[in-house]
């Protein structure tokens, strides 16, 4: 089952996902986030009312656009030369603010203070069920669903100290979407992500290669912080972004920022310079 965010006629909703149009469920509950904290109540009988909206009449919103913790992992991919016997022995991780994000279809912006807006393609994990301490072993059964996250970067601002959190949280950076596939829809098996820029592949990766998968980050965060319903976990990226090329590539105005993950699609963002 698919779940969307969107704004019609200047008005905040959500609702579920069926091919071309949404059912929408502005009725039922405030948000996504109201529904996944109250265990989503109904949502067989819900899921079989007719549709209503067609999606291309509305504008698509962050899938959470409203969570109350967004954390970040920072590079978390094994790539195909590396040792993993070093890999590192804990996540680096930040955190992004809930105002910085877009949704797909919406411009990536570019800071008038910056040149250097780079992409990063992740895949998000949205929890449902949340708590403290939670094992490995149990922490799937905290994910309630998955979308595909743009952790846009401004490299210079990011770089400006040993904290990410400037250049990890410039309005309008993250895009979020375009939905939510709740987590017993989506395929078994490695997951693979791929990144375009301007239609040229420049990530390419898969969940396989995870530093520290999702049963690890699930547990490792929920140490230090409680993790609610509705709270995001963007489990990092691979090498193949702006920053790591020779020379650098970084975003420019009418760029296309395309980022596909198996099972769930594809969230696409043009970009544009602030004025």
């Amino acid at each position: 089952m698919k779940f969307v965010s969107f704004e019609k006629n200047g008005q905040s909703s959500w609702g579920i996902l069926r091919e071309d149009e949404i059912l929408d469920l502005g009725m039922v509950a405030e948000n996504l986030k109201s529904f996944i904290a109250a265990g989503f109540p109904d949502v067989d009988r819900l899921k079989n009312l007719s549709t209503n909206i067609s999606l291309d009449s509305v504008t698509l919103a962050p899938v959470i656009p409203n969570p109350s913790k967004i954390v970040m992992a920072a590079l978390n991919y094994f790539e195909a030369d590396s040792d993993r016997s070093k890999a590192p022995e804990y996540p680096v991780l930040f955190l992004r603010l809930a105002e910085s994000q877009i949704g797909h279809g919406a411009p990536l912006i570019r800071p008038s203070s910056s040149e250097k807006l780079d992409y990063e393609g992740e895949l998000a994990v949205i929890i449902g069920q949340g708590g403290r301490h939670i094992s490995q072993a149990r922490a799937m059964e905290s994910v309630c669903g998955y979308s595909i996250y743009n952790d846009g970067s401004v490299r210079d601002w990011q770089r400006h100290s040993h904290q990410f959190t400037p250049g990890k949280n410039f309005v309008g950076t993250g895009a979020f979407g375009p939905w939510m596939v709740s987590a017993d829809a989506m395929p078994e098996g490695p997951l693979s992500l791929v990144t375009r820029v301007n239609g040229i592949e420049k990530q390419r990766t898969d969940t396989s290669r995870m530093i520290f998968d999702i049963p690890y980050l699930i547990s490792y965060i929920s140490t230090f912080t409680p993790l609610e319903p509705g709270d995001v976990i963007v489990t990092g990226t691979c090498t193949g972004f702006g920053a790591t090329r020779r020379p650098q590539e970084f975003l420019s105005a009418g760029d296309l920022v395309e980022i596909d993950i198996d099972g769930i699609g594809t969230l696409s963002n043009s970009v544009s310079v602030e004025e």
